[in-house]
């Protein structure tokens, strides 16, 4: 008889006091233990929950029956993790398709999850409710939207009480981050990828002259905290004692105007529109496409996915996502991938804008994302997370960056592709002659000496059936369908 697979802890779960994440024979389980079962009932039992359920912001989430939990912990595969203390209970949630992390996030994917944040803590005021915490990794993208994943972070709050104390979580996760990447331009990847827990202000105050350090919102978000915190007596614990009001209206009051206030601040920090990079323009230009050859590939794509029609697809290099776009119409589940922060966010705006079933997600596919956090495990690796999740992968105008740029051999892409792909692989092959190719190499065109069409199938073949392909006229810009032997 083969062994089960045990159950195994999901990431970014076991930091919570209240409760564990688990998946076990193919469901996201969450076990709540008895200092997190009122806590979690309160939330259950109040408006604010069936709003976002309505909206679908919030994880579809079922309180499982003693029958089910009996059922459940009878099998062998998740016995060992299910020994029950009294009192814990078992939630099941649904399974978002693709897991995503704040640093593979565009800044205005984390500026959403910032709104969404804020619009649950504001929403919770009424019922005497509030959030534990405030960081982006209590959310999920489905596809551009984002989603609150963890229903542990809820708990019973003070009336009387006037401070939202996750504000400093909030602002170091969100607000600092977003304040760093629009003015110094610093890419959130390489913000958030070593910091989980965001930015001090005393790091955003050292990045600052003289008269920025005075300006809004850098002197409310770092110089004064900085300030204030070389005054602080470290020895001085009661800045951490609650202080409740006599008068609960009042409280709440103060409470709100609080979070009124940093949704003032979020909204001075929102990405602009018009924003500019070097890849940016790519889809306005020709780039060796006239109007003709681009319809043929735009044709090429779309017959491909009629024919096949992928349930899932993972866009390799989507730019601004117009073939992200084609794939979601056709009727996938997308998840488009860009080493550009400022493409992704065009293509994440233009995924809300069509409602369109797109994740735009922030990873160079030569450098991708790797496992994070407590031992390599709270985080899971890009690779990792996608390996067997897509029916059909789409490279096209990539493998020609890789091959220069990233110095990655021909074989490794193909073999990369193969281990992405459950089916289907759309690429387009880009030879050395191209002008393309030739500004990539910079005059190093002889280290892809021997790159034509034919070393690019016989490599395809070892481990795709050739399906079709097609030459534009007039170009070295050849278009294959693969299939995975």
């Amino acid at each position: 008889m083969k062994a089960s697979k045990p159950a195994t802890d999901i990431s970014v779960s076991f930091r919570d006091p209240s409760g564990r994440l688990l998946r076990a024979s193919g469901r996201i389980l969450r076990l709540i233990n008895r200092d997190g079962v009122a806590d979690l009932e309160a939330f259950l039992n109040s408006s604010t929950f069936q709003r976002l359920l309505e909206t679908k912001r919030l994880v579809r989430t079922t309180m499982l029956d003693s029958a089910a939990v009996d059922n459940l912990i009878r099998d062998c595969e998740a016995a060992e993790l299910f020994e029950l203390d009294d009192g814990w209970i078992i939630a099941e949630h649904e399974q978002i398709p693709f897991q995503s992390f704040p640093y593979e996030w565009p800044p205005e994917m984390l500026h959403e999850a910032a709104r969404l944040t804020l619009d649950l803590a504001e929403s919770l005021v009424a019922e005497s409710l509030g959030l534990k915490d405030a960081t982006p990794y209590n959310i999920l993208f489905r596809g551009p939207d984002p989603v609150f994943v963890d229903v542990l972070s809820f708990e019973r709050r003070n009336p009387n009480d006037p401070i939202w104390l996750p504000q400093a979580q909030f602002e170091r996760t969100f607000l600092l981050p977003l304040l760093v990447n629009k003015q110094f331009r610093v890419e959130l990847s390489q913000l958030l990828s070593s910091r989980r827990d965001g930015l001090e202000p005393e790091d955003v105050y050292r990045l600052c002259g003289p008269l920025r350090k005075l300006s809004p919102p850098f002197l409310s978000l770092a110089s004064i905290p900085t300030w204030l915190g070389a005054r602080h007596d470290k020895d001085d614990t009661t800045i951490y004692h609650s202080k409740t009001l006599s008068n609960p209206e009042k409280a709440r009051f103060i409470l709100e105007s609080s979070l009124k206030r940093l949704r003032r601040k979020l909204d001075r920090l929102r990405p602009r529109a018009d924003e500019k990079s070097r890849w940016s323009d790519y889809m306005a230009s020709d780039n060796n496409y006239t109007e003709q050859h681009f319809r043929a590939k735009q044709d090429f794509i779309e017959k491909a996915l009629l024919e096949f029609r992928p349930a899932s697809l993972l866009d390799i290099g989507c730019n601004t996502g117009h073939f992200s776009a084609i794939a979601a119409r056709s009727g996938a589940r997308v998840v488009a991938i860009d080493s550009d922060e400022v493409v992704v966010g065009e293509t994440w705006r233009r995924a809300r804008a069509e409602h369109l079933d797109v994740l735009p997600l922030v990873v160079n596919l030569a450098r991708p994302s790797p496992a994070m956090g407590w031992r390599n495990r709270e985080c899971a690796s890009f690779l990792d997370r996608a390996r067997g999740a897509f029916d059909a992968v789409m490279m096209l105008a990539v493998i020609h960056h890789m091959l220069v740029s990233e110095r990655i051999p021909l074989e490794e892409i193909i073999e990369l592709a193969a281990e992405l792909t459950n089916d289907i692989l759309m690429i387009e092959f880009i030879a050395p002659e191209d002008s393309m190719f030739r500004r990539l190499a910079r005059g190093r065109e002889h280290l892809h000496e021997g790159l034509t069409p034919q070393l690019f199938e016989a490599v395809c073949k070892r481990r795709f059936e050739l399906i079709r392909s097609q030459h534009l006229d007039e170009t070295s810009r050849w278009f294959y369908l693969l299939r995975k032997r």
